[in-house]
């Protein structure tokens, strides 16, 4: 696909002095929130940053992310500032999160669900814009599964990949069939692993995730359980370091992200084709994903609607001992959204 280039340059007003050297301090588990830029603004300093690299993942859970990388914006945006970008790829929101707490990458993109539980247990991460408000997660049983309803999983094997939007998916809906962890055994895999486990009868549900549940649909498999106010929203979440070091590169990557979604908006075949080549899926399923599931036409910018969400979900992580206490998830809450960046987002950063 015809690669589109710009040589915009992006400055934009840094964090005060003051207040990087107290967030450059921070550890985990103290949630200390990053600097606005208009901090920045009333010290009077401003910055470029020129030279490295930009670590940031690419995801099939995240439309946007594999139309970035495809089309090469964010080399192009970044290219003044000689600044080079690293794509790493994340399996599910786990391994994005791990490789935000590690420092393995700058940018990561998980579900909203899995960014609060890392954000209660003290990793200092931020949402800085939303990319999705997806219905990517049910519960999956074999076409010719005798299991009709979730109050029959009760003493199943279910596979579910914790710390994921379809692991507490799958919390929420034993709860709401007056079931709890205890009457199920929950096998921790992967995502793809969990599809695996359940083509060869490991195990008997599976809680699954897009593009892989849509592969799996068509290979058969049934959505036993579906329900959207159980899906959190796409969350793209920055470490707070990076934030403080470097907001004019997160601007950018934010302003790239925005114009990424008009592009895809505008173009869902040419999407649906890019997650194809990327996932290996057949371009049917693919387009099922993107134009049935991904529901990518939202706020971008993080707030209320999120925590709305994130409220009602939070207690299911201190019932299934996942957060200790619920005042570490109420922390988590107040700190976690920085909308800063979203709201400044300039997609006329890529020029096409």
């Amino acid at each position: 696909m015809t690669q589109h280039r710009s040589t915009t340059r992006i400055a934009l007003l840094a964090v005060a002095t003051a207040a990087a050297l107290l967030l450059t301090g921070c550890v985990a588990g103290e949630n200390q929130p990053v600097a606005e830029p208009a901090e920045a603004a009333e010290a009077g300093k401003t910055t470029v940053t020129t030279g490295g690299t930009l670590n940031i993942d690419f995801a099939t859970y995240n439309p946007l992310s594999l139309v970035i990388k495809d089309q090469g914006w964010l080399e192009d945006a970044l290219s003044d500032q000689d600044i080079a970008v690293n794509w790493v790829q994340s399996a599910g929101s786990n391994k994005a999160n791990e490789a935000l707490r590690a420092n393995a990458i700058d940018v990561g993109s998980t579900a909203g669900s899995a960014a609060l539980l890392f954000r209660s247990n003290g990793s200092p991460i931020q949402v800085i814009d939303i990319f999705s408000q997806p219905e990517w997660a049910a519960l999956v049983v074999p076409g010719d599964s005798a299991i009709t309803d979730v109050a029959d999983l009760k003493g199943k094997q279910i596979a579910a990949t914790k710390g994921t939007d379809p692991y507490f998916f799958l919390l929420q809906s034993l709860e709401e069939a007056g079931l709890t962890l205890d009457d199920v055994t929950v096998q921790n895999l992967q995502h793809a692993d969990g599809w695996a486990a359940l083509q060869n009868g490991s195990v008997d549900a599976w809680a699954g995730l897009d593009p892989i549940m849509a592969g799996a649909e068509a290979a058969g498999a049934e959505l036993l359980y579906r329900n959207v106010d159980f899906n959190s929203y796409g969350f793209l979440n920055a470490t707070e370091s990076f934030l403080t070091e470097k907001p004019d590169v997160a601007q950018t990557v934010v302003d790239v992200y925005e114009h990424a979604r008009a592009w895809a908006l505008e173009n869902p075949s040419q999407t649906a084709e890019i997650l194809a080549g990327v996932s290996g899926l057949d371009l049917a399923v693919a387009t099922t994903v993107i134009t049935e599931r991904s529901n990518l036409d939202v706020d971008n910018v993080p707030g209320k609607a999120q925590l709305t969400v994130l409220k009602k979900i939070g207690p299911t992580f201190v019932a299934a001992g996942d957060v200790a206490a619920q005042s570490q998830i109420d922390d988590a809450l107040d700190t976690i959204v920085n909308d800063s960046f979203a709201t400044k987002a300039d997609p006329s950063v890529v020029t096409e």
